[in-house]
């Protein structure tokens, strides 16, 4: 089946989308100028708010099109993995070569990224990542929960404790490899999250 072919103005806009996207992951929003947007996209101001509202709202479709970068690469992963383990594994695995290039997101993780910059300044991009962080542990459980129903893991296992844990350690490693640039911290903590998961395991 053919892709419904973009109009004009749908294709400036997912343009104006990807050529963004990467300087308002690295520089966040406060920081992303308009010139920085029309420098990038060769495009002017009239052009990119004849698009968008506001800054604001390019700003939201940045962040909508980074986590989506990951979602992807996430999905795809689980889809192919054979056992609720196996798919519980990706996580770690896929955050795993998040320092590694790999078609990540430039800039790292943007649900962090975004979750600090806009906390208590904007709470418009604030709502959009907690609405990724939400979506992401309901991932969890319900990897988890069907693992349970499969006979793969303990009756007993908490999802919800679970999940908050295995987020939080894949945002706070990615946290301080960032911040003291040392990926190998990263590498360390997604080993606690590949023995969470294990843990799980009947």
């Amino acid at each position: 089946m053919m892709e419904k072919e973009l109009s004009k103005a749908e294709r400036t806009r997912q343009f104006i989308v990807e050529t963004t996207a990467p300087i308002f992951n690295k520089k966040g929003y406060a920081g992303t100028s308009l010139s920085d947007l029309t420098d990038a996209t060769g495009l002017t101001k009239g052009s990119i708010y004849g698009n968008f509202a506001n800054k604001e709202e390019v700003a939201a479709a940045a962040f909508d099109h980074n986590s989506a970068m990951i979602r992807k690469q996430v999905l795809d992963r689980i889809q192919k993995a054979g056992t609720y383990y196996d798919k519980l594994r990706v996580y770690a695995q896929v955050y795993h070569s998040f320092t590694k290039g790999n078609k990540f997101p430039a800039g790292g993780c943007p649900i962090l990224n975004t979750a600090v910059d806009a906390d208590d300044t904007n709470p418009m991009l604030k709502d959009k990542a907690a609405h990724a962080v939400l979506r992401w542990k309901k991932s969890i459980e319900n990897l988890i929960q069907s693992g349970i129903a499969a006979g793969e893991f303990k009756a007993d296992a908490d999802a919800n404790s679970i999940s908050l844990a295995m987020i939080a350690l894949i945002e706070g490693g990615i946290m301080i490899a960032k911040v003291t640039n040392t990926p190998a911290s990263l590498d360390t903590i997604l080993q606690t999250v590949d023995a969470l998961v294990a843990g799980l395991k009947l």
